[in-house]
């Protein structure tokens, strides 16, 4: 995810064989070496999480928009999911905070802007991660607010809190 022309080739070389990408969600878990303290957090530490959260789903958005323009108005949706970092800055999720933060923005900014354009773009946060069997952050109960985001259209971010 933090190679952005690895990224835009795979989206790519999918819409050439699928057709054009409706559905776009960006989920992937980040390295551990991202989650560093607050005051041993360098420059360079922040290097991998940028990319990964910020650099990788810009070059992906700019992939698929135009596939989402052709398919017409309330086709299109664009998904992000991320921790409570997004959110909640942590102290000892440096990295995290700070690029989840940047994505958080950036997914606000492409809903303000594609949203009047009929492309849906919505953010889950799930604070403390993903758990089976629990009743709001079992794998299952996240997928149907990912669906209704795509489905329902009616808002841009869903939060479900770290307890």
């Amino acid at each position: 995810m933090r190679d952005t022309a690895a990224i835009t080739r795979v989206l790519e070389q999918v819409a050439e064989t699928l057709g054009p990408i409706e559905v776009l969600q960006y989920s992937p878990l980040p390295q551990k070496d991202f989650m560093r303290p607050v005051l041993e957090t360098t420059p360079a530490d922040l290097v991998g999480p940028i990319e990964f959260s910020v650099y990788g789903p810009v070059a992906a958005v700019h992939q698929v928009i135009p596939g989402m323009r052709f398919l017409g108005k309330n086709r299109g949706t664009i998904l992000f999911v991320n921790g409570g970092t997004a959110v909640t800055p942590a102290s000892h999720l440096t990295g995290t905070s700070i690029a989840f933060a940047g994505q958080a923005a950036y997914a606000q900014l492409l809903n303000e802007v594609l949203g009047k354009e009929g492309i849906q773009v919505s953010q889950l946060i799930i604070g403390g991660g993903i758990i089976a069997g629990h009743p709001e952050k079992d794998p299952s109960k996240l997928a149907e607010h990912l669906w209704d985001f795509h489905a329902m259209r009616d808002r841009f971010r869903h939060q479900i809190s770290a307890d």
